[in-house]
């Protein structure tokens, strides 16, 4: 009766006592595809869809282990400004929200970074965000004008000039940069969701500094590269000075990125092609190592991907960056590449973006040229452009490419 009633009320509590010390969790359930669920549900979509994103085990973490520089069973995708206008969907915010609005608040910004994934179904989600979005945590003001471009108003031009920012060693982000980390950790989770990566990305250090010099967009990049031959000469230590204080700062917000939920890092040098060779090992190459090292210093098994759009003519000089993988720009074969990095450097890369406004056929062989060129499908390669999806690139072309990447097994195949 009763007695045994409690006694087996007391064995109960006393196993569900001994699950909870274990640290037992029950097995999640699994997670669905998000490109599957995330389409319009018409039959021919839905078809389409299943037919070419048949989800597979590896696809969680297929771009991570190809960043490390590992074989992996296909050649993973995504491509650089996926998240962009030439989406309709993301017009839809573009032409309505300011640039820093759409990404400095953490619903817009999610949705404009999960758009491209649901409709393509590449290998990772990236933060929309812009390399420029750390630059106020230094003092150094920015705004995002449409038809412009960025235009930074903080002046940065001598040793006082730099003297007078932030300390780099100091910044908190979650209190300069509050939405990062509610983006990112909602980012993490849709990523798990959708069984693909995350990644998160910075602007390298000398790219930052020449925007910030000089102001906007430039031709010649004339202030930056005054400031570098005053630097040469001792006259004035501006530009390593400016340089070694973004580097600690672009360094630390991204092993920030990562605690947040990042799972890889690329280094955008944007403004490679005003770098002579010199200029470039002399100051661009340094600043940037010294950023990558404190990341992969703190975060030895987070792999770093560095992108010199530009610096396909220096292409040597990038073979000891301190990065995990070398992408390339489009100006460059990638067979020619593969021989100047050699054998044992990851690459992604490298087709020319405007390959995209070509046939579905042109398209599909442009997949196939790029993937056999660096060794075929798997051989440490991750799949890119050799530049940023362009405004006007038609949507369905976008899906021709990660398709084709998906399902290519390899000329001999």
């Amino acid at each position: 009766g009763r007695s045994n009633d409690n006694m087996l009320i007391r064995s109960t509590v006393a196993l569900c006592c001994a699950v909870a010390a274990s640290g037992f969790t029950a097995p999640s359930s699994p997670r669905r595809n998000a490109r599957t669920t995330a389409l319009p549900s018409t039959p021919v979509a839905e078809a389409e869809s299943a037919a070419s994103t048949t989800p597979c085990e590896g696809d969680r973490d297929i771009l991570v282990r190809s960043a490390r520089g590992e074989v992996t069973e296909r050649t993973p995708v995504w491509l650089m400004r996926q998240a962009g206008r030439y989406m309709s969907a993301f017009r839809q915010y573009s032409d309505k929200y300011p640039f820093r609005e759409r990404s400095e608040t953490p619903g817009m910004a999610i949705e404009l970074s999960l758009q491209c994934h649901r409709a393509y179904g590449m290998d990772g989600i990236i933060m929309f965000s812009d390399i420029l979005t750390p630059l106020p945590t230094l003092g150094i003001d920015f705004d995002v004008i449409k038809g412009i471009g960025p235009v930074i108003s903080t002046e940065v031009k001598t040793e006082e000039d730099v003297a007078k920012l932030g300390n780099a060693e100091d910044v908190d982000f979650d209190e300069t940069l509050p939405f990062i980390r509610e983006i990112l950790g909602t980012l993490s989770k849709e990523a798990e969701e959708a069984n693909t990566s995350l990644i998160g990305f910075v602007g390298s250090p000398f790219t930052l500094a020449s925007y910030t010099i000089e102001g906007k967009s430039s031709k010649h990049c004339l202030d930056t590269k005054k400031m570098m031959m005053a630097d040469e000469t001792g006259e004035s230590k501006a530009m390593s000075q400016f340089l070694d204080k973004i580097a600690v700062m672009i360094g630390n917000y991204a092993c920030h990125q990562i605690e947040c939920g990042a799972q890889v890092i690329q280094f955008f040098e944007s403004w490679a092609h005003q770098a002579s060779p010199k200029q470039f090992s002399e100051f661009a190459k340094p600043a940037a190592q010294k950023a990558m090292a404190i990341v992969k210093e703190r975060y030895p098994d987070v792999p770093v991907i560095y992108f010199a759009n530009g610096g396909s003519s220096y292409l040597e000089l990038q073979r000891d960056m301190g990065a995990d993988m070398i992408a390339v720009d489009w100006s460059v074969d990638m067979a020619e590449a593969r021989k100047i990095l050699g054998p044992d450097v990851p690459i992604s890369g490298n087709i020319d973006p405007t390959v995209l406004f070509g046939t579905k056929e042109q398209i599909e062989q442009a997949v196939r040229d790029c993937i056999d060129k660096a060794g075929g499908p798997g051989n440490r390669h991750l799949l890119n452009l050799g530049h940023g999806v362009m405004q006007g690139t038609p949507e369905e072309a976008v899906g021709w490419l990660v398709d084709e990447c998906r399902r290519y097994k390899g000329k001999d195949a």
